[in-house]
């Protein structure tokens, strides 16, 4: 058994010179093999800023309606879920912008980063890929540093496509050039956070899993601290997204917390360089546990190992899922606050003029989205599974193609109702406690419950596509909840044509409480998310396997 921590070797050569050998190279392979990915992720910060700024003056027609909507992001619910909403008090579009949607760039950026980092460090020393590039003339450092040269790049170039969209839509140049400095520096700590779990774990996917709990954890101390008073409070500045946030772009346009994010990008950038001097190559620092010694009879069946390998993800995705649906289900009293002076345009997203109503049922297709999400996500467990090599192990016993997939989908569509179900209660609870209304935890737990089938089309989809284009899967599969996404939140808001909506298999469904609750959309959506997973598996039958 390799040990948890292992000093290397000394080095010999140059000293940097050859521990950064063969740099320029790898860097033009990791922008070579991110070619799409990259574009796709800034170009999703932009999209962002131009999607809001468009959106803001059809909402509030004039800045003064903005009043109506601010009481939202004013109460300490909605600063727990935005931000500590500075200038809400006199709002204007970028403030309104700045105090309720910059904090999910500053998200999305972060995202961005631990994925970059994670795949072309430890998911490189994982798959073996590493060893290989190690064994030609290549410096000790050179991968890291490529990685992190890449982030510094793809950072660099979205500081000023979020600075310059925010201009184009007509926001003051001081305020829209610190909101996307803002954005990269946060982006670059958690490049940082996402190079140290790169050397705490042998795995890329429990590194990335580290790297999201420290993002996790700072969204809620963040959020902690934003409630406690307009403005933010002590705790807001124990995070890095707090930081952030208390630049105030528009209001107060404060550089000064940028320094302490610069600062805690390059501390850990440096932590990770020093942790990696310290182990062996694909060591780490946390020691693998070993497992029982005499295994579950279930985990000698199919559907047994795909429940023991879907597990972490079904915990990671429906811890974060639920406590999203409790904290919108806690906003409600805040919308029925506001709901006296909203636009007819906001109304529109929620599909009715009973604000609790259509709250509800938009509350249970906002979670089937990020359910939907799940399953993409999930499905990739396969395709790992298959390149690898492990599914040949699996194969190689009297289980066939069809069962070893199966048995994967079946357990992702059980974690997909489950999901609807716990957040459904979750949800439902938070909004009897917070409103004082017990029927509505039937309310919500029945609108999660009657969207269901719209992320297992989603997961019908992988499927076929796993069957048949296994490629192609997870761009497609993304692109399907972008669909549900842009279909549910923006259709009525941004008016889009019929064929459009038809799209999304939400858009048969019945928003219940809005709608009665239709049994036979219900089934036929979910024939067709049954029928899509026949395909995949007839597929799955014909073609060659370690397909890359």
């Amino acid at each position: 058994m390799t040990a948890p921590t292992h000093r290397a070797a000394p080095s010999t050569g140059d000293g940097a010179a050859s521990s950064l050998s063969g740099l320029r190279t790898l860097i033009r392979l990791v922008l070579r093999r991110d070619r799409i990915r990259l574009p796709a992720w800034i170009a999703g910060h932009g999209l962002l800023v131009v999607y809001i700024g468009a959106a803001l003056p059809q909402l509030a027609p004039q800045e003064e309606d903005l009043g109506n909507l601010t009481v939202m992001l004013a109460q300490p619910v909605g600063r727990m879920f935005t931000g500590p909403a500075f200038g809400l008090d006199a709002p204007t579009y970028e403030r309104f912008f700045a105090a309720g949607y910059m904090p999910y760039l500053f998200l999305l950026s972060a995202l961005m980063n631990i994925f970059l980092i994670t795949r072309h460090t430890r998911g490189e020393e994982q798959s073996g890929r590493a060893e290989l590039i190690r064994a030609n003339v290549t410096g000790r450092h050179t991968a890291l540093t490529a990685a992190l040269a890449v982030a510094l790049l793809a950072n660099a170039v979205v500081a000023p496509v979020v600075a310059v969209l925010a201009v184009a839509v007509g926001y003051a140049v001081p305020g829209s050039l610190l909101a996307g400095l803002a954005t990269s520096l946060t982006g670059m700590v958690f490049a940082g956070v996402a190079a140290v779990t790169s050397q705490l774990s042998e795995f890329s996917r429990a590194a990335s899993g580290m790297a999201g709990a420290v993002l996790g954890v700072a969204f809620l101390l963040r959020a902690l601290g934003d409630m406690v008073a307009v403005g933010g409070s002590a705790l807001s500045w124990v995070s890095p997204l707090g930081w952030a946030a208390q630049t105030a772009p528009y209001v107060h346009d404060r550089w000064a917390p940028l320094v302490l994010s610069a600062a805690l990008a390059l501390a850990a950038v440096a932590l990770a360089f020093e942790l990696q001097r310290r182990r062996d190559f694909s060591a780490s620092f946390v020691a693998t546990r070993p497992g029982r010694a005499h295994a579950h009879p279930w985990l000698g069946t199919p559907t047994g190992l795909a429940a023991r390998l879907q597990c972490g993800g079904l915990l990671g995705w429906g811890t974060a899922i639920l406590l999203l649906g409790i904290i919108d289900g806690a906003f409600t009293q805040a919308m029925i606050d506001a709901g006296d002076g909203m636009p007819d345009e906001l109304s529109a997203i929620f599909g009715t003029e009973a604000l609790v109503q259509g709250y509800t049922a938009f509350l249970g297709s906002f979670v089937i989205i990020f359910a939907a999400a799940y399953a993409v996500y999930a499905m990739q467990t396969l395709r790992a599974e298959e390149g690898s090599g492990r599914a040949d192990a699996v194969l190689a016993t009297p289980v066939s193609r069809v069962v070893w997939s199966a048995s994967h989908v079946l357990v992702i569509a059980v974690g997909i109702l489950l999901l609807a179900t716990v957040t459904g209660l979750g949800t439902g609870l938070a909004t009897a406690l917070v409103t004082g209304d017990g029927d509505l935890l039937g309310e919500v737990l029945l609108a999660h419950l009657a969207v269901a089938p719209a992320a297992l089309c989603v997961l019908g989809l992988c499927t076929a596509l796993f069957g048949w284009l296994p490629r192609l899967m997870a761009a497609l599969g993304w692109v399907a909840v972008a669909v549900l996404g842009v279909v549910e939140l923006f259709a009525a808001l941004l008016d889009l044509p019929d064929w459009l909506r038809s799209l999304s298999p939400l858009h048969h469904l019945a928003a219940v409480p809005v709608e009665e609750f239709a049994l036979t959309p219900f089934l036929v959506v979910t024939a067709v998310a049954v029928a899509a997973v026949v395909i995949g598996l007839l597929g799955l039958r014909r073609r060659q396997l370690n397909v890359t």
